[in-house]
C-alpha cells in the first residue's frame, strides 16, 4: 500500500510514473509519440506521466532537456507553463 497525500494521490507511484516515461523517452527518442508524448509548439513536446507532464525539447544529437513539469489538470496545456518552456528552451540555446 502507498502512503497517499491529503489530494490523495502517491508520491512514489508519481516518481515512478515520471521514470518510466522519461525511460520510454529514452529508449525510443524522437519517435516516441502518442499515447506517450505529443508536439506542442516551436519544437516544444509533452511527456506524459500519469497526471504529470513534462515539457521537453529534442537537443544535440539523441538528447532531449526537461524544461519543465507541472500536474495538468485542465485538457490543454496552460499557456503559463507553456510560455515558461518556450523562455527556458531560448535560454537554453
Amino acid at each position: 500500500m502507498f502512503e497517499t497525500t491529503a489530494s490523495g494521490q502517491s508520491p512514489i507511484l508519481e516518481q515512478a510514473k515520471v521514470r518510466n516515461a522519461i525511460g520510454l523517452l529514452e529508449e525510443f527518442g524522437t519517435e516516441l509519440g502518442l499515447p506517450d508524448a505529443r508536439p506542442l509548439k516551436d519544437k516544444l513536446w509533452e511527456l506524459w506521466a500519469g497526471a504529470r507532464r513534462l515539457i521537453y525539447f529534442a537537443h544535440v544529437g539523441h538528447s532531449f532537456v526537461i524544461l519543465h513539469a507541472f500536474h495538468k489538470q485542465t485538457r490543454t496545456t496552460p499557456k503559463q507553463d507553456l510560455d515558461l518552456a518556450l523562455r527556458r528552451m531560448g535560454e537554453y540555446r
